[in-house]
């Protein structure tokens, strides 16, 4: 049976992809990550993929007449790879709902906050303006509204007295990285899917999304 098969979409660091090139390393993720793609030609995504012996390719959209043809493109490209999944792990662009469609339950995004609070960007800072007690992130389903697809799961953590949107970030992205796995791990495995619009785990919907524990595993809420 051949091995569950990633192609992670990037455009800056690539922490979370480290994290899924490890954990596919180890065996704690039973699969691969064929290629990794980018509208960034130059960001480190791409040069850890290539240190880890991971196929890489990039697009830029100056390249393109408008939005959905370098979407089109840069998703022709993954689908040459034959992924299960894709991975959108710290991808900066809104992709278009035609191509969102053919990846319909076949593809994931993280992002950091608790969706469905603050959608976009600046999501630490708008966490602290509104006096949150709690921040987080969240991998859900990718649908064409922005950070709007199903909920899979998500890591919580305190805001606590004299956090800045830095320090927030910082405290939060070791859980994001272990989020991520965790959730990849269950898809991959065939414990979670998309049915019918709906995330569901052993065939029965999810009521909540899954929460991170302190052990690493993504529990009921």
């Amino acid at each position: 049976m051949a091995l569950f098969s990633l192609a992670v979409l990037c455009s800056g660091r690539g922490s979370n992809l480290q994290a899924l090139i490890d954990a596919t390393s180890t065996g704690t993720l039973p699969a691969r990550i064929a290629a990794v793609c980018s509208d960034k030609p130059n960001c480190t995504a791409l040069t850890r993929a290539r240190q880890a012996g991971i196929a890489t390719r990039s697009l830029r959209q100056r390249d393109f007449p408008d939005r959905a043809a370098f979407d089109r493109a840069l998703f022709a490209d993954a689908a040459q790879f034959a992924p299960d999944l894709i991975v959108l792990a710290g991808y900066m662009r809104i992709i278009d709902p035609a191509v969102v469609a053919q990846w319909q339950g076949r593809m994931i995004n993280i992002h950091p906050s608790l969706l469905p609070k603050y959608p976009g960007l600046r999501t630490h800072q708008r966490a602290i303006d509104a006096g949150d007690a709690e921040h987080g992130a969240s991998v859900h389903y990718v649908s064409a509204e922005l950070d709007g697809g199903p909920v899979i799961a998500q890591a919580a953590l305190p805001v606590v007295a004299g956090d800045t949107a830095e320090t927030l970030a910082a405290r939060l992205l070791p859980l994001e990285h272990h989020l991520l796995v965790a959730t990849a791990r269950l898809i991959a495995t065939g414990d979670i899917a998309l049915e019918g619009g709906r995330v569901v785990r052993d065939g029965r919907p999810l009521p909540a999304p899954l929460r991170l524990a302190v052990d690493g595993k993504l529990v009921a809420a």
